[in-house]
């Protein structure tokens, strides 16, 4: 069996045409070469965390720059349905296993991604299958899955993108179709809860800083769902972030989430130099788009930094270096030049380094 996917399910992230404000006080921030990165757990205010695969397991450079930096991991590919979930509803947690049980034997906590997601799962739970037995079979999925861990897992992203796409309301999938729009979602926080009552239970969107009419919708779903009784546990913004936003625009997201008082989880960031096709071609130079990218992570640790400490979950980037970002894989965008993390891929400081040390502890980066 192959370690990495065969093809990870990620989306295109929606880029505004906006030019960087000047006055960006982390613009001036420039690459710095030489040393490794000190490690990023001794400076974030509050676990730091990175993804990993079944493969990169037996990479000794990828284990010692984990272990360097992380106090928290979340399984890429491992835990999603497309992996765990086989024809007739069995079952295959193994790759999973491994990685729990990587994270465990040294000492970092997991972080669970994910239970129910609109992108996989229709194969099996397909909308001929009596809604009975889709009802039975959606609540024995997540009960053997989430209680397998029970104990084990700081927190888990029950729910995965829900919103839809531009914000204009809830994405219809085979799970709202069977099970009800809000009634999908209730009943896995219920079912997750009783599988693993300890574990903080996330609801997970991305561009909710993005596209602010995506954070509102999401937040007054959250809302809701508490309102109907789910037992979320904290909110988890992707922050795959479009370098060209307007500055501000994280920061009052960040400020609506907070007034929710939730723990807020930074759950899966990344910052790509590279627009997506469609819009022309992009003349902006290197330097123009490393001071784009600075501005914005910059923006965001300083976001996550005003939170109260009981509020800071976690700040996790999707990917530790560049080169094992989904943007760069194969299988993922293909993009062998893009740098859209904190880590180059010798382990040294990125400019955004410079600026998430400086907004986190108030002085300059190594």
């Amino acid at each position: 069996m192959r370690a990495d996917p065969p093809r990870l399910n990620r989306r295109a992230l929606l880029a505004a045409p906006i030019a960087l404000a000047a006055c960006d006080r982390f613009a001036a921030i420039q690459p710095a070469a030489g040393p490794l990165a000190p490690p990023l757990k001794s400076l974030v205010p509050a676990p730091f965390g990175a993804t990993g695969m079944t493969g990169q397991l037996d990479q000794p450079d990828w284990v010692e720059q984990i272990l360097r930096h992380c106090s928290q991991l979340t399984p890429e590919w491992e835990q999603k349905m497309e992996r765990t979930l086989g024809p007739g509803f069995s079952y295959d947690f193994e790759p999973s296993d491994r990685m729990v049980a990587f994270a465990g034997d040294n000492g970092l906590r997991v972080h669970g991604h994910t239970v129910i997601w609109y992108s996989q799962g229709s194969d099996v739970f397909n909308d001929d299958l009596p809604r009975a037995r889709f009802a039975a079979e959606y609540d024995r999925y997540i009960s053997t899955f989430v209680g397998r861990y029970r104990g084990r897992m700081a927190g888990w992203d029950v729910v995965n993108e829900p919103v839809a796409e531009d914000g204009d309301g809830l994405r219809d999938c085979h799970w709202s179709r069977a099970l009800g729009m809000d009634g999908y979602m209730v009943r896995a926080f219920e079912q997750a809860h009783a599988a693993d009552p300890d574990a903080l239970l996330f609801l997970n969107e991305y561009n909710l800083e993005n596209i602010p009419a995506k954070g509102t919708t999401f937040l007054r779903l959250v809302e809701r769902l508490l309102k109907l009784g789910a037992p979320i546990g904290g909110i988890g913004t992707q922050s795959h972030l479009n370098i060209e936003i307007p500055a501000g625009q994280i920061r009052d997201f960040f400020r609506d989430a907070a007034s929710l008082g939730l723990p807020i989880h930074v759950s899966e960031l990344d910052f790509p130099m590279q627009r997506d096709g469609g819009r022309g071609p992009d003349l902006r130079s290197t330097a123009e788009r490393r001071a784009q990218q600075v501005a914005r992570v910059g923006e965001l640790a300083e976001a996550f930094m005003t939170l109260p400490e009981r509020q800071r979950y976690a700040f996790t980037t999707w990917g530790l270096r560049d080169n094992d970002s989904w943007l760069v894989r194969e299988e993922g965008k293909n993009r062998p030049d893009e740098s859209a993390l904190l880590l180059d891929a010798e382990g040294r400081p990125n400019p955004a380094y410079q600026a998430v040390v400086e907004a986190f502890t108030g002085r300059a980066g190594a």
